[in-house]
C-alpha cells in the first residue's frame, strides 16, 4: 500500500474511532433513529444539487444507501443506546473486517495470505476476550444489532467493488439520499412524534456538534476515503486496517467519556494491533495458493 494511502487509512480509521464517543454525546438528547436520520439527511441535502450523480445504476445507489444507513448506523446508534459502551461498539463493528475478508474470498477470487490468517485469528481471540470481560453494560440485543451492522458494513463494502464506482464523494451524497425517509418512518412508527418534539424543545448545541461532525468527518470524508482504498487494493487487504478504529474509540472515549481501560482490556487491545500487524505487513515468504 502507497504511504499516502496508508495515511489516509490511518486518518480515517482515527476519525471513525472517535467517532463512537461522539456520537454517544448526542444520543443523549436525540433518539437513535432520529439522529441517523438527520445525520444522513444531512449528509445528501443540499450536496445532490451541487454534485453530479455518479454514472452507475440507481440500484447501487439505493442499496448502499440503505444497508449504510438503516442496516448499519442505525443499528449501531441503537446498540449504544441500549447501553453498549462506545468503545466495545466500535470494537464489535471489526467483525465486518472478517465478514469481508469472507466475501473477498467467495466473489472475487481473492486468496487470504499466511499472515492474514493469523491476524484474523488473532484478532478474533482479543474482540472475544473484550466482549467476554464487559462489564456488562450493554444489553444482548445491543451486542446482537452491533454483529448486524458489522455484517451490513462488509455488504456495503461489496457493493461498491461490484458497482465498479469511481467518484467515491458524490456516490456517497446521492446513496444518502435513500437513507432519511426510511430511517423517519422507523421513528414514528416506534416513538411516534416525541422524538421530534423532544428535538425542538430540547436543543443542545453538544448535539449538535455531534451531529455535523457524524456528517462532515465521519461521513462525507472517512466514507470517501475509505472507498477509495477499496476502490485501488483488494477488500481482504483493505479490511483489516479497520482494527485500528476501536483503538482509537477507546482512547476516545477514555478522554471524553472517562472510560477506565483494565489490563484485561488493555491486552486485548494489544492482540488487536498485533493481528493488525501481522494482517498487513508483506511477509518475505508467504504461502499462495495456486490458481
Amino acid at each position: 500500500m502507497q504511504r499516502k494511502h496508508l495515511l489516509l487509512a490511518v486518518l480515517v480509521t482515527a476519525i471513525w474511532g472517535l467517532n463512537f464517543p461522539i456520537t454517544k454525546l448526542s444520543l443523549a438528547a436525540v433518539d437513535p433513529l432520529l439522529l441517523t436520520a438527520l445525520r444522513f439527511t444531512l449528509a445528501a441535502l443540499p450536496w445532490v444539487f451541487f454534485v453530479k450523480r455518479p454514472p452507475i445504476a440507481i440500484q447501487w445507489l439505493a442499496a448502499y444507501g440503505l444497508i449504510f444507513g438503516v442496516a448499519m448506523w442505525a443499528l449501531i446508534n441503537l446498540g449504544i443506546e441500549m447501553g453498549v459502551p462506545p468503545g466495545t461498539a466500535a470494537l464489535l463493528i471489526q467483525f465486518s473486517a472478517f465478514f469481508t475478508m469472507g466475501w473477498g474470498v467467495l466473489l472475487f477470487r481473492e486468496h487470504l495470505s499466511l499472515g492474514q490468517t493469523l491476524g484474523v485469528g488473532l484478532a478474533v481471540l482479543g474482540l472475544v476476550n473484550i466482549i467476554a470481560a464487559s462489564p456488562g453494560q450493554g444489553t444482548t440485543v445491543g451486542y446482537g444489532l452491533l454483529l448486524v451492522s458489522a455484517f451490513s458494513w462488509s455488504v456495503g463494502n461489496v457493493i461498491i467493488k461490484q458497482s465498479k464506482v469511481r467518484e467515491m464523494f458524490a456516490f456517497v451524497v446521492w446513496a444518502s439520499l435513500f437513507a432519511p425517509i426510511p430511517l423517519l418512518a422507523l421513528t414514528w412508527l416506534v416513538h411516534g412524534a416525541e422524538p421530534f418534539t423532544n428535538v425542538v424543545r430540547h436543543f443542545e448545541w453538544v448535539a449538535l456538534f455531534s451531529l455535523l461532525f457524524q456528517v462532515y468527518a465521519a461521513t462525507h470524508f472517512c466514507y470517501w476515503g475509505w472507498n477509495v482504498l477499496l476502490r485501488e487494493y483488494p477488500v481482504s487487504k483493505v479490511a483489516p486496517l479497520s482494527l485500528l478504529i476501536p483503538v482509537f474509540g477507546v482512547v476516545g472515549s477514555m478522554l471524553m467519556l472517562g472510560h477506565r481501560v483494565g489490563v484485561n482490556e488493555g491486552v486485548s487491545m494489544g492482540v488487536i494491533l498485533l493481528a493488525l500487524v501481522v494482517g498487513i505487513v508483506k511477509w518475505p515468504r508467504r504461502l499462495r495458493s495456486r490458481t
